[in-house]
């Protein structure tokens, strides 16, 4: 797999041949200036909630790319309001088949609104398993006990986890999560973007490695491949 960071909790996944979008949020982050939101790819863009911090480029990127939205209901009838009908609805507890693998949906503790005040439905969070591995895209949430039943039911190669504090679950609440899902390598989201999600990434990355994980925090615009072989993951 190929994840390409394009700041705060945007990231595009290529899964066998096909490029998911997770939560578009690039040309209003100045973290991600460098970023050409227009040549960014996209067959499939899934969105955990409606805040526009995770929403402001989906419609533009889903209009010229033609990708198919994977969101709640209510974000679903948003989209649809504003021309984009690929969309493929889905709610907390449901999978669906794609080309790419299968899309689990499961609980985020968290809010959600869109930009022009309507209903973003419940959050949630994405788990993704295909041929060449599996992982989990949890959104912005809180720490919640539900992630146990990941650890228990889900064989998850490697997770985004948001490690900024004050509006998710920051460092140690992000840890314990790792211990929940039973996944060693995270990859941190949702940090640094704005004032009060600011973090000492030094200090977070040796807290992880003292609790016996790997903290990956990508620069934006980075792109690693990953594969998972006989259970582990290596960076090549």
């Amino acid at each position: 797999m190929n994840i390409t960071y394009y700041g705060h909790s945007c990231f595009g996944v290529e899964v066998n041949g096909k490029h998911l979008l997770f939560d578009p949020f690039i040309t209003p982050n100045e973290l991600a200036k460098d970023i050409d939101a227009t040549a960014v790819k996209a067959d499939y863009i899934l969105i955990s909630h409606g805040h526009e911090d995770h929403v402001a480029d989906a419609v533009s990127i889903a209009k010229r790319t033609g990708a198919q939205v994977i969101c709640t209901w209510e974000i679903h009838v948003w989209l649809n309001k504003q021309g984009i009908t690929n969309t493929h609805p889905m709610n907390i507890g449901g999978k669906s088949k794609f080309d790419f693998g299968n899309v689990k949906c499961v609980v985020a503790v968290h809010s959600s609104s869109l930009p022009d005040g309507s209903n973003g439905g419940n959050p949630m969070g994405f788990i993704i398993e295909s041929t060449q591995g599996n992982f989990y895209f949890a959104g912005d949430t809180a720490l919640t006990y539900d992630m146990k039943l990941i650890g228990n039911y889900r064989n998850v190669n490697f997770a985004f986890l948001p490690i900024g504090d004050t509006f998710t679950m920051g460092i140690d609440n992000a840890i314990i999560a790792a211990e929940f899902i039973n996944c060693r390598t995270i990859i941190g989201m949702h940090y640094d973007t704005f004032g009060p999600i600011t973090i000492d990434k030094k200090e977070a990355v040796k807290k992880f490695d003292r609790a016996g994980n790997e903290l990956l925090l990508f620069n934006v615009g980075e792109t690693k491949t990953f594969k998972v072989t006989e259970g582990a993951m290596v960076n090549g």
